[in-house]
């Protein structure tokens, strides 16, 4: 059954901003982004099925290069096509004569005009949901949200969806501006590629999700794609959380005040000295401010969240 627990921050729109502004403002340069050619971008869907993306610049240019429009291909010999493709290391040769085919039938199904749509792009030979759904955003601004892994992992980690496909593509969807799925589309897959990959870089990317973000807020980066981390309840993870939850009451707390809320058996053990250096990893990342106060029961540390 469909977990329909989850739910979405209610300034939908602040959130949509901060990531597209996000994306504008510097994202990674690939020559097919500069493109709206849906024959130029099917090419780079395929080519980057099996094949880091910085190895696909060099083939792809190639590529277009012998090949620069869909009836260029068209006309080519198969066994160019698939020499081209060994010779490039691209994965699997299927998707070239996958590729080639499709091309043709561009050229004699369609007139030599691409598909518009996400369901009519999948007419064509090999091209499956998600790379229709692609083509139809970058080319012509009229996909629906790309969910892929990194998506996935977006997505689970900044609102806590569930792991479950239907909530990954409705979550998906309600966050994508209508009409704008080229630019919405590219800055989340960029957001997964360079912020919030397996090992996050959630503060020297300067993610645009980090005041929504569930995983941020309890230090916990686990991921659909990502192994499991160790159990989570008791955990040192669980009470970073907690400090950075009870902070958010409060605009500061002496260390005395703040200890018994984060964890019942405060003392001993758990007392001070922990959680200072507690507090002190969560000054490292940039989450809390950590000083020393004086009053009339002496001197004591204050915790505060950095703002």
């Amino acid at each position: 059954m469909t977990d329909t627990s989850w739910s979405l921050p209610d300034n939908g729109e602040a959130v949509r901003d901060a990531l597209v502004s996000w994306y504008e403002d510097d994202h990674r340069s690939f020559p097919w982004r500069e493109t709206d050619d849906p024959y130029a971008i099917l090419v780079s869907e395929v080519m980057s099925q099996q094949t880091q993306l910085g190895r696909v610049v060099t083939a792809w240019e190639a590529f277009l290069d012998r090949w620069p429009t869909a009836d260029a291909l068209a006309e080519a010999d198969r066994s160019d096509v698939v020499g081209f493709w060994t010779s490039h290391s691209l994965g699997y040769n299927n998707r070239a004569k996958y590729l080639h085919e499709s091309a043709k039938q561009v050229t004699t199904e369609y007139d030599g005009e691409f598909p518009k749509t996400p369901e009519e792009l999948q007419n064509l030979q090999g091209v499956g949901p998600y790379t229709a759904n692609a083509v139809a955003s970058f080319a012509f601004n009229n996909g629906n949200a790309v969910v892929d892994t990194n998506v996935k992992r977006v997505l689970y980690r900044a609102f806590d969806i569930p792991d479950d496909d239907t909530a990954f593509e409705e979550s998906a969807s309600e966050l994508m501006p209508d009409g704008e799925s080229r630019v919405w589309n590219n800055a989340i897959m960029e957001l997964g590629g360079v912020a919030c990959e397996k090992t996050p870089s959630c503060d020297s990317a300067g993610c645009p999700w980090r005041e929504w973000c569930h995983a941020y807020e309890i230090g916990d980066f686990t991921a659909p794609d990502v192994p499991t981390q160790p159990k989570f309840d008791g955990s040192r993870r669980q009470f970073r959380g907690r400090v950075i939850s009870i902070l958010k009451e409060y605009d500061e707390l002496p260390l005395s005040k703040l200890g018994p809320r984060v964890r019942v058996d405060y003392g001993g053990e758990y007392g001070e000295a922990w959680l200072r250096e507690l507090c002190s990893d969560l000054e490292d990342d940039g989450l809390v401010e950590l000083e020393t106060a004086g009053d009339d029961e002496g001197e004591q540390w204050i915790a505060r969240l950095r703002q």
